[in-house]
């Protein structure tokens, strides 16, 4: 290179090498504008939001509407009023299929309650004087009364639905519990 060119070609590379330097230092940031406003920095985290951020999780509609995307029918004033028609209609799409998520469902958020073979032994069940899942009248539910206790609960039962999200899930719970009472012999006792 000649001399004249060599301060010249220094230059140049000095201004780009320091550029970078002034594009990130110097530039505002896309996260400080969202910092900016007060109520959104915060609010992205929220668990407020993040819940509809998913097509999965149950939505209670407002009155009159249909969800766009078909949704779940919502029963529970009927069922509030202990009117089971239409529990009483649903159909178990997975009926007789054996389930491990049920499996892990059921011992996840019923086992406390109803114990580990339904029987209503679990660490609380007898605290709470909670029903076994093996009794005559248990087992002559619909799979649809089954669905609809754990969607909406009942007495001293919860409602579960807000926890076992999807309709897939609760269904599967249902079957596990068949699988339970199935497996245990009838009892000779009461209800």
């Amino acid at each position: 290179m000649r001399p004249s060119v060599r301060p010249a070609a220094t230059l140049v590379l000095l201004l780009a090498a320091t550029g970078c330097n002034t594009w990130y230092n110097d530039v505002p940031s896309p996260d400080a504008l969202v910092a900016s406003i007060p109520w959104f920095d915060h609010m992205i985290a929220s668990q407020a939001v993040w819940p509809y951020s998913r097509l999965n999780v149950p939505r209670t509609t407002p009155p009159g509407t249909v969800p766009v995307t078909g949704g779940e029918a919502d029963w529970s004033a009927e069922w509030a009023v202990a009117t089971t028609t239409t529990a009483d209609r649903l159909v178990n799409p997975t009926s007789g299929v054996p389930s491990a998520r049920g499996d892990t469902l059921y011992h996840t958020f019923c086992a406390v309650c109803h114990g580990v073979a339904g029987a209503a032994d679990g660490p609380v069940g007898p605290k709470l004087a909670a029903r076994s899942l093996l009794t005559p009248l248990a087992r002559g539910y619909t799979d649809g009364y089954l669905y609809s206790l754990l969607r909406y609960g009942r007495g001293i039962m919860g409602k579960y639905g807000d926890k076992i999200t999807t309709q897939d899930d609760r269904w599967q719970v249902v079957n596990y519990v068949r699988q339970l009472q199935a497996a245990a012999p009838l009892p000779t006792g009461g209800p």
